[in-house]
């Protein structure tokens, strides 16, 4: 309790994490609760309003596309879908590569010799051909998402584990749980897993814009969600084509993208701080 309530004061004393994870937090409530309140679906065209301008009229907020869809909601829409996917796909990755990674650096010798080298051999294979073999072997779903970024991010994830697990597992509280008969899979669990944590959720938070950033590039390249579904990325592609004629397609989802990658940036960055003991005062 002791040690989550001095997290917390961090925390609250960090303007870098207070400013951005209220800015993360306002734009998921409202990526949440406008669809909701919206009169306009996702999904409803309307011919006779293609590629309004952003404003009051017909309640169109942020204009429409080109079939006269509301462009507030589907960038809402396209909020919760990134957001969501960078989510799980780095638990994922961090369920993988936390285990992975702890066996690797606690087992150590030609155990740890073969798991890095295999590591090694996923590093070297080009992330757009893995997406493109995914995508052909599978039908495209969204789930498939999921896997294409999660089988990718955990790789760094396992390395940043086992240098860690290398250190730790040198410790007195290690040796005496060894000592003492605890069985290996007991001894990751209850002590090298949790001494992890404070790294782990740093580079969890610096892995979600990551995420983001892959998603929407796949998406932007026609890899990733599909219509009628949207995210970020899609809407950018989409904006794209209209960049002369109807700017704001480009330029608002563009923005929510920049924002949402500063804030988890900025909050990674102040995370770390917060978890370095080095900066209590």
């Amino acid at each position: 309790m002791t040690t989550l309530f001095n997290i917390w004061r961090r925390m609250r004393e960090n303007r870098a994490v207070m400013v951005s994870g209220g800015i993360l937090i306002g734009i998921v409530i409202v990526a949440i609760v406008g669809p909701l309140i919206s009169p306009h679906d996702y999904l409803q065209t309307n011919f006779d309003n293609l590629l309004q301008r952003p404003g009051t009229a017909g309640f169109h907020l942020f204009g429409t596309d080109d079939l006269g869809r509301d462009l507030f909601v589907r960038s809402m829409l396209g909020v919760q879908i990134t957001i969501v996917v960078a989510v799980v796909a780095s638990v994922v990755s961090l369920v993988i590569g936390v285990m992975y990674g702890a066996v690797a650096g606690y087992v150590g010798g030609r155990v740890d010799a073969i798991m890095m080298r295999f590591v090694d051999t996923l590093y070297a294979l080009p992330f757009i051909f893995f997406v493109i073999l995914l995508m052909v072997a599978f039908e495209r779903n969204f789930l498939l998402i999921f896997v294409a970024i999660g089988a990718i991010n955990w790789l760094d994830m396992a390395r940043i584990v086992r240098g860690q697990t290398l250190s730790l597992r040198e410790r007195e509280f290690v040796d005496a749980a060894r000592l003492t008969g605890v069985s290996t899979a007991a001894i990751i669990m209850r002590h090298i897993a949790p001494n992890l944590l404070g790294v782990v959720i740093v580079y969890v938070t610096l892995t979600i814009p990551q995420a983001i950033l892959v998603e929407s590039f796949l998406s932007f390249l026609g890899l990733g969600i599909q219509e009628p579904q949207t995210s970020l990325g899609a809407l950018v592609d989409a904006g794209v084509n209209q960049m002369e004629g109807a700017s704001w397609m480009l330029l608002i989802p563009a923005g929510l993208l920049a924002t949402i990658l500063l804030c988890f940036n900025f909050f990674g960055d102040a995370m770390r701080d917060v978890f370095d003991s080095r900066s209590e005062r």
